[in-house]
Order: C-alpha cells, then sequence, then structure tokens
C-alpha cells in the first residue's frame, strides 16, 4: 500500500466565480469573471448561477465532510467584499465568508482560501484599466488586508494569486482585447509586474498579521519535453518552461526577474515601469510553500526567427509558440483527454522534483484533475472509473515524488464538484459530486456523489493507496 504520512491534507478544489453563482446578490460587483462569461451566454452556461453554492454551501460542506475531506481549498470574490474593488466595505460578503470559514471548521475541513482567482471587479478595469496601473496594487492590497483581519483569526492558509503564470497570457482575462496590437507586449508584462508586486506586498501584510499566517503562490505548472535529442530543441523545451512558469517562480521566492527574462524584456523593449522601493519589497517577500497546479505535459521545438518573423515574435496565447525560441508540438506518446489535454502522471512526478530542487519550499497539489462529459445513467449515478483511473495514476505520482524527497503536504484535485468551466461551461465536467444542470437547464442543481467520490472517500480513509 502507497500510505502518506498521517497529517497529509486529502482535500479537494473550487474558485468563487466557478461555484457560487449568486453573482450581484448582497450587493456583490461585478468582476471581469462575470463580464466575460456574460459575453458568451448564448453559447455556454454562466457565473450568474454556476453550481448555486453560494445557496448551498451548508449540505455541500457537508457532501465534504462525507467524503473525508481535510482541507477545502477554494477562493473568496474580492466583488463580494469590495464590490467596486477599492471603494466601500460589503459587510453582507465579509458575512458569507464567514459563515462558509464557520462551517467548514465545524465539519473539521480545513479552510484554506486562495485571494484571487481570475476575478478582478470590473469596475477597476473600467477606472484604470486593471493591472496596468499601480493603482490596482495598491486596490489589491487593502482588499487582502480586509480579508486578512476579516478572517485571519481562523484561516491560516492563503494563497495569493491563482495562475498568474498562465492568466497573463490570456487576453480576455485580463482585458487586453481592446489593447492596441503594438501595445499588448508592454501592457501584458507592466500588469505581469504589478501583479507580481502586489503579491509581494500581500505576503508580507500576511505574515505581520496573521498570527502563523502561512502563504504562497498557485502556479499553473509547466514541464515540457524537447521533441527531439537535437540540443537546440532540448534548449527550446527549457525556455518554454522558463518563460511560462519558471520566471514566476523566481520572482515570487528571490524578488527579481532571472537574466534570460529581464533580457527578453529589455531586448524587446517591454520592460516594466518600476519604482526605486520595489526591489526592497519583493525581495523581502518569502513564500512558505509552493502550491502547484498541474494538468499535463507539453512537448517543443526550435522555433528559429526570420526576417519575416523577428525574435520575440508570438504565436497564439496560452501555449503559444516564441519565434527564436520554441513552437509547441503534440507528444504523439502520450493520450490525451478528449479536449486535448495529454496524460502524464509521470510529468507530475518531474515536476514536484525539478520546484523541489531548484526552491526547497514545501508544496501542495491545488490543482489536478479530468475535465470530460459525465453521464447520468439510467440507475441515477455516473461511473466515472476514467477519472478515478486519472486520479489513481496522479496520486501515485505524489507518492513517488514523495520518496525521491519532495517535501509535499496535500493534494487538492480539481474539483471538489461540477463547477463551470470557462470555455466549455458544464459539458465538461471535474467534480467529484455530480450538479444536475446543463449549460441552459438548471433543474433543480440536484447533488450526486459520482463513483470518484466513493473511490477518493476510501483513498483518504486509507491514507492513500491500496
Amino acid at each position: 500500500m502507497k500510505k502518506f504520512r498521517q497529517d497529509f491534507w486529502w482535500g479537494a478544489s473550487s474558485s468563487a466565480f466557478q461555484i457560487e453563482g449568486a453573482w450581484n446578490e448582497a450587493g456583490k460587483g461585478e468582476s471581469i469573471a462575470d463580464y466575460n462569461s456574460f459575453k458568451h451566454s448564448g453559447e455556454q452556461a454562466d457565473t450568474k448561477v454556476a453550481s448555486d453554492f453560494y445557496h448551498h454551501y451548508q449540505s455541500d460542506i457537508k457532501l465534504m465532510k462525507q467524503m473525508g475531506m481535510k482541507v477545502y481549498r477554494f477562493s473568496i470574490a474580492w466583488t463580494r467584499i469590495i464590490p467596486d474593488g477599492d471603494g466601500a466595505i460589503n459587510q453582507s460578503g465579509i458575512d458569507f465568508y464567514n459563515r462558509v470559514i464557520d462551517e467548514c471548521l465545524a465539519n473539521e475541513i480545513i479552510p484554506f482560501v486562495t485571494l484571487y482567482h481570475f476575478d478582478l471587479p470590473l469596475a477597476l478595469v473600467k477606472k484604470y484599466q486593471g493591472w496596468a496601473s499601480r493603482d490596482c496594487v495598491s486596490a489589491f492590497r487593502r482588499y487582502a488586508q480586509v480579508c486578512f483581519k476579516a478572517f485571519g483569526d481562523r484561516v491560516q492558509n492563503w494563497q495569493v494569486i491563482n495562475e498568474q503564470n498562465l492568466m497573463v497570457r490570456v487576453n480576455e482575462r485580463m482585458n487586453m482585447t481592446a489593447v492596441p496590437a503594438a501595445q499588448v507586449e508592454q501592457v501584458r508584462a507592466q500588469m505581469d509586474y504589478h501583479m507580481f508586486l502586489a503579491c509581494a506586498y500581500v505576503m508580507n501584510d500576511c505574515h505581520q498579521l496573521v498570527v502563523n499566517g502561512k502563504i504562497g503562490p498557485a502556479i499553473s505548472s509547466t514541464m515540457t519535453y524537447p521533441i527531439s535529442d537535437k540540443p537546440l530543441d532540448v534548449w527550446a523545451a527549457k525556455m518554454n518552461d522558463n518563460f511560462k512558469t519558471n520566471y514566476a517562480l523566481e520572482m515570487y521566492c528571490f524578488g527579481k526577474y532571472p537574466g534570460y527574462y529581464e533580457y527578453f524584456l529589455r531586448q524587446q523593449g517591454i520592460y516594466p515601469q518600476t519604482m526605486a522601493d520595489d526591489s526592497k519589497v519583493l525581495q523581502a517577500a518569502k513564500p512558505d510553500f509552493i502550491a502547484v497546479n498541474y494538468y499535463r505535459t507539453l512537448a517543443a521545438e526550435y522555433l528559429p526567427a526570420d526576417a519575416e518573423h523577428p525574435v520575440g515574435q508570438r504565436v497564439s496565447d496560452i501555449d503559444f509558440d516564441l519565434y527564436g525560441y520554441f513552437k509547441i508540438k503534440k507528444n504523439v506518446h502520450l493520450k490525451a483527454t478528449e479536449y486535448g489535454a495529454q496524460i502524464d502522471p509521470l510529468g507530475l512526478r518531474l515536476v514536484l522534483n525539478e520546484y523541489y530542487q531548484k526552491y526547497r519550499l514545501p508544496m501542495i497539489i491545488t490543482e489536478n484533475g479530468l475535465g470530460t462529459v459525465d453521464e447520468l445513467t439510467a440507475d441515477g449515478k455516473i461511473h466515472d472509473q476514467y477519472r478515478i483511473d486519472y486520479l489513481k495514476a496522479h496520486i501515485a505520482a505524489c507518492y513517488d515524488a514523495i520518496q525521491d524527497g519532495v517535501e509535499l503536504f496535500g493534494y487538492c484535485p480539481w474539483s471538489v464538484m461540477d463547477i463551470l468551466s470557462s470555455h466549455q461551461g458544464f459539458k465538461k465536467r471535474y467534480g467529484f459530486i455530480y450538479v444536475d444542470r446543463t449549460d441552459f437547464n438548471l433543474k433543480q442543481l440536484r447533488r450526486i456523489p459520482k463513483d470518484s467520490f466513493y473511490w477518493y472517500q476510501k483513498v483518504i480513509q486509507n491514507n492513500g493507496l491500496e
């Protein structure tokens, strides 16, 4: 049997805009995640109801307790706490999260809170283009301080910004769709820098305001294989990891850009505007852990620049190609989900080893899961053996990484229940608990534990895999 330490954190995850619903109730303001979902509301479900956790949180948390969860990683909606981002505090929002936190604790579940998960207040976008302005840094810091003071007596474990390194690559999530093409990369670099600065301020504040508080970043992990053994392909694979993830970890952990990334920003003429005291703030910030979100690996080959495609020209956004550096290729040795994510449990072991060897910080998995279509059968059940197989293989990879010497203290797969997928609504499901609704028919939002629910329940009871 592959048993984990007795104090290992078995849990599951969600995010506010994808699970809560009640998008404008009790004073909540509109977020960029709401705004973007409404643009696609004719094609799929939006944030207005989502999984309606806002009205079902008590019974939902009881189901988490039934499954055996030790920890629940969820996010707070900035717009519930400060509806316009930097104005009046909304006591109703604080009251809601107090109820959620207290319900978790009453069910012996550790609340593990993310402060920002893709849902910047829309008012800040309209006011000063969000993260393009240093004013957003101050607004986020104030919001985080409000949360630390309101919840820090019961919440000791915090994540700052979820997947900044991925979010900044998605123009819609950063509201850069209206930015002139010639300015996009400059604005992107400035937004990224401001998020790093905000993260540093907030990590420092947490250590001052929360007794025994622990805080760290949550990154979208990247493990890239070279498509061949050509030296330039090997270099390209490493640079893909560097440009999409490692540069961010360097900033979080050491407070400055690594040389290869600073060189690139200056070469492209997009190095962000900074202030004299920023470096002190950035280098004073010390994360207590790294939260790792892992779904897949990538493969890459060298992509040479030419007269038509100069060094630094990007192609696409999320898995972008970069002339002079790398081009993403399909790994023919891996199977993929129906939505294209290549399944690679060994990649998780590799990425955990790499991060631990570089940064020597404890780690927790805060996202890992299989998104696919689940069918409710005639017997009223969901037989998702495919999800069990996926999770089993990745938990085994976690165990192997621990044997390698990695200090991994928890596993919180995505997601605790079916929630709104940013691009596929309720067609693409990740949860242990089925939410009986479709994109355009809410039905009764009935909760139905899947086969994976009962399997994970046994994993937790056994503290590992049999």
